[in-house]
């Protein structure tokens, strides 16, 4: 069987935390979450969320991962 690959976003190491970006972000749109909690979202899944935002449904995924 074929292992699970996850993309976790997660505000702490997203370098958009705490600007206007999080207004709209796309998470707010497919879960209410409680703050500093991770959303956890499939492969499949986040192919489809860009889609959907391809398709002018949803907002762009803004999570950039922080370096360093």
């Amino acid at each position: 069987m074929a292992e699970s690959t996850t993309f976790t976003i997660d505000c702490d190491t997203c370098v958009m935390q705490h600007t206007s970006a999080c207004d709209d972000c796309v998470v707010s749109f497919i879960c209410s979450r409680e703050p500093d909690e991770a959303v956890v979202v499939s492969v499949d899944e986040l192919r489809a969320l860009r889609q959907l935002s391809t398709a002018g449904l949803v907002p762009e995924l803004r999570h950039r991962h922080r370096t360093g």
